[in-house]
C-alpha cells in the first residue's frame, strides 16, 4: 500500500532526479549541487517549523515516487500570527501507475497544522487538484505579465531560447530595434521609444543586503496580511534570491521621488539582449506607477529587451494604459482552515508571490552544475 510521510535525508537523491527529469526536462543525472540545495532548502528551510515539513509519497516497494516542497512561513494579519506552508516543487513519477497519488499528496500538505496553505507555482493540473481540494485561485495575482522593450531582440531572444544558434542573429536586430525606437516616434504597445521614461522615471539606486531587508519589510507591512520574519529568515532568502544565472545579473534598486523619500524597490534579473525576470515590485500606496515607469526605464538603459514578472493586485492596476500584456502561465492559490482569513486574498490586501513564496529560492532560475 502506498504511503506519505515527512522528506527524510535519505531522499533527497530520488527527489533530485525527479527534479531534474520531471520540472527542469533534463535528461543528465541531477547534479550534486543540486542534491546539497534541496537538502539545505527542504530540510532546513529559512523559517524553520518542525512539525511543517516537506513530504513524499511512496509506491508499495517503499520507493519514493512523489514529492510536495513545504516552506514554512509566518504571517501576520490583525495582530494575529498565523502559520503558513507554501508549497512547490510539486510533481508524481509516472503519474499513470497511480493516478491519485498528487491528489493524495495535496490533500495531506493541506492537512498539515498550518492555518494557511499556498502556493505561487500550481500548474493546470495541480490548479484542478487545488480546486477539487476547495483551494482559492487568486486571479490577479496568478496573471503573468511582458513589457516590450525592443521588438526585434524580443523576437531574437525567443527564437535563441528555442534554438540556440539562433542566437546569431541577435545582433542584426539592434539596428531595426534602434529605427523603431526613435526619439518621438508615437507609443506603442510593442515597444517603448528612445526616451520614453525620461520625464516620468525617478531616481534608483542600488541596494546592499542590509537594504533590502529593510525596504521588504517596509514596503510588505503597508499590506493587512505579509510575512512575520526574523532578521535571520529574511537575511538568508535576500542572500540566497542573489544567485539565478539561468536568468541573468541581478539589479535590486529602490526607488526615490524628488522629495528624497523612498517610495518603492525593485528585483529583477538580465542581461543586454535577453528578456528579464522581475521577482519584486513593491511601492507605497498610489506610487506603484511611478515604480514601474523607474524600472522599465531602468532595464531599458541596461539593453533588455522585454521584462516579465508576477501579479500583485495594485501591481496589476497601475499597469492598465502601460502597454502592458497577460497571461495565465501558473496559478496563486490559498486554502484557509478559517474561510474569514480569505479576505486579504480575495481583497489584494495580502503580500503574496516573490518573497512571500519561493520565487527567491535558487530552484527557480539557478543552475546546478
Amino acid at each position: 500500500m502506498s504511503d506519505i510521510r515527512p522528506l527524510e535525508q535519505d531522499d533527497i537523491p530520488a527527489v533530485a532526479e525527479m527534479l531534474q527529469r520531471i520540472l527542469r526536462k533534463r535528461r543528465a543525472p541531477a547534479p550534486q549541487g543540486m542534491r546539497d540545495y534541496l537538502r539545505e532548502l527542504f530540510l532546513d528551510p529559512p523559517c524553520r517549523e518542525d512539525d511543517i515539513r516537506s513530504l513524499v509519497h511512496l509506491r508499495e516497494d517503499g520507493t519514493v515516487n512523489g514529492f510536495m516542497g513545504v516552506l514554512p512561513m509566518r504571517f501576520t494579519f490583525r495582530g494575529e500570527t498565523l502559520r503558513s506552508a507554501i508549497g512547490g516543487s510539486f510533481m508524481v513519477d509516472r503519474h499513470e501507475d497511480d493516478p491519485y497519488a498528487g491528489a493524495r499528496l495535496l490533500r495531506a500538505f493541506q492537512s498539515g497544522p498550518q492555518d494557511l496553505s499556498l502556493t505561487e507555482t500550481a500548474n493546470d493540473v495541480s490548479t484542478s487538484m487545488w480546486r477539487k481540494l476547495r483551494g482559492t485561485i487568486l486571479t490577479e495575482y496568478s496573471l503573468e505579465w511582458l513589457r516590450i522593450l525592443r521588438p526585434a531582440g524580443f523576437m531574437a531572444a525567443i527564437a535563441a531560447h528555442a534554438f540556440a544558434p539562433a542566437a546569431l542573429v541577435q545582433p542584426f536586430a539592434r539596428p531595426l530595434d534602434a529605427l523603431l525606437r526613435r526619439r518621438g516616434s508615437p507609443p506603442q504597445w510593442t515597444h517603448v521609444a528612445d526616451g520614453e521614461f525620461a520625464q516620468k522615471a525617478l531616481v534608483s539606486e542600488d541596494t546592499d543586503i542590509a537594504e533590502t531587508m529593510t525596504l521588504i519589510r517596509s514596503f510588505a507591512s503597508t499590506f493587512a496580511l505579509h510575512p512575520e520574519w526574523s532578521h535571520t529568515e529574511l537575511e538568508r532568502m535576500v542572500v540566497e534570491a542573489q544567485r539565478k544565472a539561468n536568468y541573468g545579473a541581478m539589479v535590486r534598486r529602490k526607488v526615490i521621488a524628488r522629495g528624497g523619500k523612498t517610495v518603492g524597490f525593485f528585483v529583477y534579473y538580465g542581461n543586454r539582449g535577453g528578456i528579464g525576470r522581475v521577482i519584486q515590485i513593491l511601492s507605497l500606496p498610489g506610487h506603484e506607477g511611478s515604480v514601474l515607469d523607474t524600472m522599465l526605464d531602468d532595464a531599458t538603459a541596461r539593453g533588455l529587451v522585454a521584462l516579465r514578472g508576477r501579479g500583485q493586485p495594485a501591481l496589476v492596476n497601475a499597469m492598465l494604459g502601460k502597454r502592458f500584456a497577460f497571461v495565465h502561465a501558473s496559478s496563486s492559490i490559498v486554502h484557509a482552515k478559517d474561510k474569514a482569513l480569505l479576505e486579504p486574498f480575495t481583497a489584494g490586501q495580502a503580500f503574496l508571490n516573490g518573497f512571500a513564496g519561493e520565487s527567491w529560492t535558487r530552484l527557480l532560475g539557478d543552475r546546478f552544475d
